[in-house]
């Protein structure tokens, strides 16, 4: 097992990869891991509020252990009452508050499709089952784990993604990606991976439709701008319903992502940028 890395601000501050989380992590120390009340404080310096769905402003709270009713269970206790647990020096829950204070509306409306799934309050016609309860459960659980939000202008690219095109959106269509194209880390498990990069991390792609003037706006309007769009999105029950709605992205493929991935023959490992099939 790989040993857990250390804090090191400057280092994810100068990771693309991280280039999201790069307005949160400025806010934090430099020295030491970020505590609860680190999040917290990050937390009371926003402004407008960061609110669940059910309108209650959010909160970073210490993990419980014991066996707990419903409504004191991880997504239940975030809905109906703004808590997230979050546990202490813990990576993993670290990233997860850093993708609150990042995407808020989006980790909103996921944390929404939760517990309606678990309270069989799903506002669609007919209902749904309960098996495509825990379809609809399974798939936002991958997208807030191992999601990546992948934007373009150009629908010839995005179909290359769905494709299992790598090559030729890679390297091919190279200069195409870097100014019509762009990815965003957006689960926190997937951060997590980001701390150790290594050839065969994927994540799971969402394609959303931008305009051309979005490569051009400031990190922090694209960040609030793509908030929303996937919050809206996520409101569409029929949207996300089905793991197939995600389209896997090796991400050190990204152009610039990787030291290696500068040379034509990087694209060709297909253990790592498989052909795969749509059916």
């Amino acid at each position: 097992m790989a040993p857990v890395p250390e804090w090191n601000r400057e280092a994810l501050l100068q990771s693309p990869l991280f280039a999201p989380l790069h307005l949160a992590l400025a806010g934090l120390d430099a020295t030491a891991f970020p505590t609860l009340q680190d999040c917290n404080a990050l937390l009371a310096a926003r402004c407008p509020i960061i609110t669940v769905q059910s309108g209650l402003p959010l909160r970073f709270v210490p993990q419980e252990y014991d066996t707990l009713p419903f409504e004191r269970q991880y997504e239940p206790r975030c809905y109906l009452k703004g808590e997230v647990p979050t546990r202490a020096d813990n990576w993993h829950d670290l990233l997860n508050a850093l993708v609150w204070l990042t995407f808020p509306k989006a980790k909103a409306a996921i944390n929404a499709r939760h517990y309606h799934a678990l309270t069989n309050r799903d506002a669609e016609p007919g209902g749904i089952s309960g098996s495509q309860r825990g379809a609809v459960r399974d798939v936002n659980t991958l997208l807030d784990e191992s999601g990546v939000i992948v934007v373009a202008a150009d629908g010839e690219l995005a179909r290359l993604l769905r494709n299992f095109r790598w090559k030729e959106l890679f390297w091919q269509r190279r200069e195409q990606v870097k100014t019509g194209m762009s990815f965003y880390l957006f689960g926190h498990g997937l951060y997590e991976k980001a701390l150790q990069p290594y050839i065969g991390m994927t994540g799971q792609g969402l394609l959303l439709a931008v305009g051309q003037e979005f490569f051009g706006w400031p990190l922090a309007q694209r960040l609030a701008h793509l908030d929303t769009l996937l919050a809206n999105h996520l409101a569409a029950p029929e949207h996300c319903r089905s793991t197939r709605d995600l389209s896997p992205v090796p991400l050190l493929g990204v152009p610039g992502w990787a030291a290696g991935n500068n040379d034509a023959a990087y694209y060709d490992n297909t253990a790592y940028f498989r052909p795969g099939r749509r059916g």
